[in-house]
């Protein structure tokens, strides 16, 4: 089983950027189905941007043109870099993935990026 671990969240202001990374422990990484999540209070928890074991990517219509996905298999981890950041992009982030045919692994901690002035 693979473990999840989020940093790199923080305070910024709006129109800044910030790199979160996601480090995945246990065997078999590159394998994954990867994704990054986000849940702003009172909010569901939404998929705001995914990646598969190939390398291809989808966005959010919110976070499309500003989000970038990617993965280092070689690092088992995968990144979410965020530019133009908006108030409402203010969340507990996380990421979590899936091996073919398998349900999600357990959540994280997550990681929390508050955007304000």
């Amino acid at each position: 089983q693979v473990q999840f671990v989020e940093s790199g969240g923080g305070l910024v202001q709006p129109g800044g950027s910030l790199r979160l990374s996601c480090a995945a422990s246990g065997s078999f990484f590159s394998i994954y189905n990867m994704a990054w999540y986000r849940q702003a209070p009172g909010k569901q928890r939404e998929s705001v941007a995914a990646i598969t074991r190939g390398g291809t990517t989808t966005y959010a219509d919110s976070v499309k043109g500003r989000f970038t996905i990617s993965r280092d298999n070689a690092k088992n981890t995968v990144y979410l870099q965020m530019n133009s950041l908006k108030p409402e992009d203010t969340a507990l982030y996380y990421c979590n993935g899936r091996r073919p045919g398998a349900t999600l692994e357990d959540w994280g901690q997550g990681t929390q990026v508050t955007v304000s002035s």
